[in-house]
């Protein structure tokens, strides 16, 4: 509970530090991963992914406050699988390179099978399963759609290429 109070309160920084009147991504961090293939750790926030995170930072000591009384049995791995998908979705929000995208989106969907599949309703293991496969076949159809991004990219320009910022039109 409280590191995502403490995930809310740097949002809430990140917020305050937010220059609204300052085109493009900021509080931009970067590293090469391999960049031989255009995958690099490329992070940043503009005004629309600022309030994704300020959401998501903000909404998460509610669940963990409101499943308080009704979570009952393996109360740390719950926790655990409810901070694990805030990081997934906050990685996908701040996300400037498609592969890292894609990467905290599968990173976000395995702690919701879980948290379905162990805490979920009478029927969790049914929907667990279900939660499974539609997800699956969504990520392969995203995954799909994003190599042939990729390999539109190179055909047109001749670079391999999976960074938001750098794709034609940005």
């Amino acid at each position: 509970m409280a590191s995502s109070v403490l995930t809310f309160l740097l949002s809430v920084r990140l917020f305050l530090a937010f220059d609204p009147t300052r085109p493009g991504y900021q509080f931009v961090e970067q590293s090469q991963w391999l960049p031989e293939y255009g995958i690099h750790y490329f992070v940043g926030i503009d005004g629309i992914s600022l309030l994704l995170v300020v959401l998501t930072t903000f909404l998460m000591p509610i669940v963990l406050l409101a499943s308080w009384n009704d979570i009952q049995r393996s109360v740390k791995s719950y926790v655990f699988f409810m901070l694990f998908l805030e990081t997934g979705m906050l990685g996908a929000f701040v996300s400037l390179n498609l592969f890292l995208f894609y990467v905290f989106w599968e990173v976000m969907l395995i702690p919701m099978y879980f948290i379905i599949g162990i805490w979920g309703g009478p029927r969790r293991v049914y929907a667990a399963v279900k939660f499974f496969l539609f997800t699956m076949f969504g990520s392969l159809l995203m995954l799909v759609a994003m190599l042939v991004v990729y390999y539109l990219h190179y055909e047109q320009f001749g670079v391999l290429n999976l960074d938001l910022a750098r794709l034609p039109g940005q």
